[in-house]
């Protein structure tokens, strides 16, 4: 199995802390960390891990594939993880058994609870049997550290696509969809940390917009004709739901600061 960390290095704090989480698991992971040549820290900190360590290509989704690409053919299982996500304990011991346990599964997925900088609870994102049934056009509810992706189905689709910036994950599921089940794990499996400098976060209106385009894609006829019954509101929905992960995090903030 393989995870792929694509970092700028600039966080190295919580790089240590997603290291850790992978390290900590009962399933063996190896680990390649994509960075720029400039990142010392993030480097010495990869070698500590005994992570291999390639050269950052430019952008995240390169840095994604150039990853998963670089490591060989030996792997059955990949996924990625930003250098702030966290992988709970058991993850990868609930993801693989998953997809060991249905060969036609293409995607393992659990749940995801959602931390603020400080590594406190904000949310839990329940993803069960539904979310990758509406997924062609309702909100995207698949959390991508929580899951865990065959690497036969990976190199089918061709990894993610390089010319999009936020939701080249949607993309990703849309296309795998298209290669075989998906199998969700009623555990959680993965933390999100929610706070400013998250690209998910910090750029939510591009985020949006990306992945309207994306669902279109695969539409069919019929249904490109009544997307507009369900864009705007899943729109609404989507906002609505960072907007009270927003004001949990600023009570929690202020809370520290005032205690």
């Amino acid at each position: 199995m393989l995870i792929v960390i694509p970092t700028l290095g600039q966080r190295v704090d919580y790089l240590r802390q997603t290291l850790e989480s992978i390290r900590n698991q009962q399933v063996e992971a190896d680990i390649t960390v994509v960075t720029p040549v400039s990142a010392t820290a993030a480097r010495a900190l990869a070698h500590e891990y005994a992570a291999e360590v390639i050269d950052d290509p430019g952008s995240l989704p390169a840095a994604i594939n150039l990853g998963v690409a670089q490591a060989g053919m030996q792997y059955r299982y990949v996924n990625w993880l930003g250098d702030d996500d966290l992988l709970t304990d058991q993850s990868l011991e609930y993801t693989v058994g998953a997809l060991r346990v249905n060969p036609r599964s293409v995607v393992a997925y659990g749940y995801c609870r959602y931390i603020d900088p400080q590594g406190k609870e904000l949310w839990v994102s329940q993803a069960g049997k539904w979310a990758d049934r509406i997924l062609a056009w309702g909100p995207d509810l698949i959390p991508q550290p929580g899951m865990l992706i065959r690497k036969e189905a990976w190199d089918l689709v061709g990894g993610v696509d390089e010319s999009l910036s936020h939701a080249f994950d949607l993309d990703l599921l849309l296309k795998l969809k298209n290669q075989g089940e998906f199998t969700p794990v009623n555990q959680v499996v993965s933390c999100f940390r929610w706070h400013p400098e998250s690209l998910t976060v910090s750029d939510r209106s591009k985020s949006l917009n990306e992945s309207e385009e994306i669902k279109r894609r695969y539409l069919s006829p019929r249904q490109d004709k009544l997307k507009w019954l369900w864009e705007q509101p899943v729109r609404v929905a989507t906002r609505f739901a960072a907007q009270r992960l927003n004001k949990r995090a600023y009570r929690l903030s202020a809370a520290k600061t005032s205690g």
